[in-house]
């Protein structure tokens, strides 16, 4: 039951990111390990992200923008709601970052609980 936790947890992870940054990313593998969900993303770079990405300057722009609005956008009560009643645990720690040229991020959500093993709610 954990891997179709894990699966739960990676689609929620592409509708957020779909609903906020208007389109997800086309891999998401997600692992539990004690209280951390650790997603890794590939694919996530829009065609004009890829094309700013192109010059120096236009690849440090794209890593702090992603990396600061994706971690806005975990900020909101009510994206944070959405993990917690799915893992039935509360979200206390969140970590965030891209790699631009290989086109890899990586979040990793910290609870107030072990989560490893857990079955979770049903969506």
């Amino acid at each position: 039951m954990a891997k179709n936790l894990e699966h739960q947890f990676s689609m929620l992870v592409r509708e957020i990111r779909k609903e906020y940054v208007g389109n997800g990313p086309k891999e998401i593998t997600t692992k539990f390990i004690g209280s951390w969900a650790v997603s890794e993303m590939r694919g996530n770079l829009t065609n004009v992200e890829k094309f700013m990405i192109t010059s120096a300057q236009g690849e440090d722009m794209v890593h702090e923008t992603r990396t600061r609005f994706v971690k806005e956008i975990y900020k909101k009560p009510e994206v944070q709601l959405k993990f917690e009643n799915l893992m039935d645990a509360r979200v206390i720690r969140l970590f965030s970052d891209i790699n631009i040229k290989e086109d890899i991020a990586m979040t990793v959500f910290v609870f107030d609980r072990p989560i490893e093993g857990k079955q979770g709610k049903q969506l």
